[in-house]
């Protein structure tokens, strides 16, 4: 299985890279489609967002079904439900249309992250796990940097709806593959003989730790969704890039930062093997790099393209070293038996954050279209995720104990 497990893990990645070309579609075709249906900030800011309702509200389901039949069948299912959707929106007549769409595509796209980080948990222990977390976060950055670059390509040559069908339709190869491979059942090697006890939420609810540990999640999905729903229309619109141009330069960063995720992980990997706590390590990890993701606000005291590149590169890549180590302490301060609800209530927080984000910035553009006050906010959220993460350090070990020895 040792030789198994990354062939396994590199589909996880491929899985979850698909779903992030497949809702960031929508993000890159955004000016045009506003153009062509004659839709406002707002009207897109709520299209942007609808993606996130149904992604949030699924997520503790989405766990469930996880925990309940095992990843081989659910993610299979849903992979299939979620290409067909992302498809779906070429035939769009309307805004109606696109909504639907959205939340048909938020709804099944909730399994990837539980399964893939429920596979992770099983199949990797906890000192082990920072590189292939970092592998699976890498597919969330190669996403959208492909996203990116191939949506700009297609929407140029084609027009949008060609994008999403060629991009939805696709990625249905995946399924053969992953069916062919992933593992039956509900296999826990790492699990151990208390993984199906259960375990008393009071020890969790009443920890300062359990909230800081939202509270951060809360910050951190609030700076990436802004920048996955809003960054590529402000550079078209803001900073004068044509979409091609826009494509490339966004890309850029996103591509570093998936080998960012891998490199902060396997460091953080090896720094364990020498420390004692097993939270720690990562936690600084996450502290340093969540400060240097807030350089992002020097977007609004700088003025033409030229800054936009290494400002957007030294804020993504930062954000890479923190990402990776962030996911890692969620999974191993979960219980064994419960990584799909304990993932999925996290991953909840994390929509929330992914619908706001959206909704806020296209209230805040007002009619002249200016982003300073959204930058603004989406640069404090990384600085107050700092603050939350400190905190919640302090007690993950002690929650940890607790359950284990409840």
């Amino acid at each position: 299985m040792n030789r198994r497990r990354w062939l396994i893990l590199s589909l996880v990645f491929v899985g979850i890279l698909v779903s992030y070309v497949d809702r960031g579609n929508l993000s890159i075709a955004a000016a045009t489609i506003m153009r062509d249906l004659r839709l406002d900030p707002k009207s897109m800011g709520l299209l942007l967002s609808a993606f996130f309702w149904t992604y949030a509200i699924c997520q503790m389901p989405a766990g469930l079904l996880v925990d309940r039949f095992g990843i081989r069948s659910v993610y299979a299912a849903a992979f299939f439900i979620w290409s067909m959707a992302s498809a779906s929106i070429a035939l769009s007549r309307g805004p109606t249309d696109i909504l639907a769409s959205r939340l048909v595509l938020g709804l099944a796209e909730s399994v990837g992250p539980l399964a893939s980080l429920a596979f992770i948990h099983a199949y990797f222990s906890a000192r082990d796990q920072g590189l292939p977390v970092a592998i699976y976060l890498s597919g969330q950055t190669i996403g959208p940097a492909l996203g990116a670059l191939l949506g700009s390509t297609l929407l140029v040559s084609f027009g949008w709806r060609a994008m999403f069908a060629a991009t939805g339709l696709g990625a249905l190869l995946w399924i053969p593959a992953w069916l062919y491979l992933a593992p039956r059942g509900k296999h826990v090697p790492h699990a151990g003989p208390r993984a199906a006890i259960c375990w008393p939420w009071r020890i969790i609810v009443t920890s300062p730790s359990f909230w800081g540990m939202s509270f951060c999640v809360f910050f951190v999905s609030y700076y990436w969704y802004f920048l996955l729903t809003w960054m590529p229309a402000y550079m078209t619109m803001a900073r004068g890039f044509s979409t091609l141009g826009m494509g490339r330069i966004l890309s850029l960063p996103l591509f570093a930062m998936a080998a960012i995720n891998v490199i902060s992980g396997w460091l953080a990997d090896k720094f364990l093997k020498k420390a004692r706590s097993v939270f720690w390590v990562r936690i600084w990890f996450g502290v340093a790099g969540f400060a240097g993701a807030s350089t992002i606000l020097l977007l609004n005291i700088t003025e033409g393209r030229a800054p936009v590149l290494p400002i957007l590169a030294l804020s993504i890549c930062s954000f890479g070293v923190a990402n990776s180590s962030m996911w890692a302490i969620a999974q191993t301060a979960a219980p064994p038996a419960a990584v799909g609800r304990t993932i999925g209530y996290l991953n909840t927080i994390s929509q929330i954050a992914g619908a706001a984000a959206p909704l806020i910035t296209g209230w805040s553009l007002g009619p002249l279209k200016d982003f300073r006050l959204a930058i603004g906010v989406a640069g404090a959220c990384p600085l107050c995720a700092c603050l939350c993460l400190l905190i919640a350090g302090r007690g993950l070990e002690r929650i940890r104990a607790d359950l284990d020895a409840a």
